[in-house]
């Protein structure tokens, strides 16, 4: 896809992000939640999570399987650590590393940013404590960090069956943990819904940040 298009996509999908979440903070809000919280999309909300229940099973799977995005942050990590102390100056860093550095702290800067701006809390209380829900968490690090990892893979990976496992594996973790976070009942479908809506958003704003650095390369 072409740069233009790759960013009137990502900006489309940004506004669509920013729109979706102010109708989930104002939209049929309804006190559904523990101890009376208020929740947007209410009547949604109320019947979906009236349908799934709270699985402590799927809970437990995809909380213990949520660490397993950041050992693809490791892997990466690795290799930019490598290329500097190969190269001796972190300019000299394949950009789609250093762009993917930044994607990472963006993301933890957008976790914290939901941490403390709440949407919605969680349907059920986790240990006797209301936790903020929206987006979720594990959607967005599993979309997120897996689709992005089987981006850059392809330039670091050369051997083909290798690479199809990898992006395989990659594929696999990303739906196991979507759709096992959503059975698990301790987000609103909304708050999945906002995160995948915001993880393709911030996808798409990472393959845009690799085409305008190589456009600019190869104009130089």
């Amino acid at each position: 896809m072409k740069k233009e298009s790759l960013l009137k996509l990502t900006i489309i999908c940004l506004v669509i992000s920013i729109v979706y979440t102010i109708l989930v903070k104002v939209v049929d809000v309804a006190s559904i939640g523990p101890y009376g919280s208020k929740v947007g999309f209410s009547s949604v909300n109320e019947s979906f999570r009236d349908l799934v229940g709270y699985n402590k099973t799927w809970y437990t799977i995809t909380k213990y399987l949520g660490v397993l995005p950041f050992l693809l942050v490791g892997f990466f990590g690795l290799i930019g650590a490598k290329q500097l102390y190969e190269r001796r100056s972190l300019l000299q860093v394949d950009k789609r590393i250093l762009l993917l550095g930044c994607f990472y702290v963006l993301l933890g800067v957008i976790y914290i940013f939901f941490e403390k701006v709440i949407i919605n809390y969680r349907p059920f209380l986790q240990e006797g404590v209301l936790e903020a829900s929206y987006p979720s968490s594990h959607t967005m690090l599993a979309i997120c960090i897996c689709l992005t990892s089987i981006y850059v893979a392809k330039f670091y990976i050369k051997n083909k069956s290798l690479l199809k496992v990898f992006d395989c594996s990659a594929i696999f973790l990303m739906l196991l943990l979507v759709i096992g976070r959503t059975l698990s009942g301790v987000h609103w479908i909304s708050d999945i819904i906002g995160g995948i809506i915001i993880s393709i958003t911030l996808v798409l704003a990472y393959l845009t940040s690799v085409k305008l650095v190589d456009h600019t390369k190869k104009r130089i």
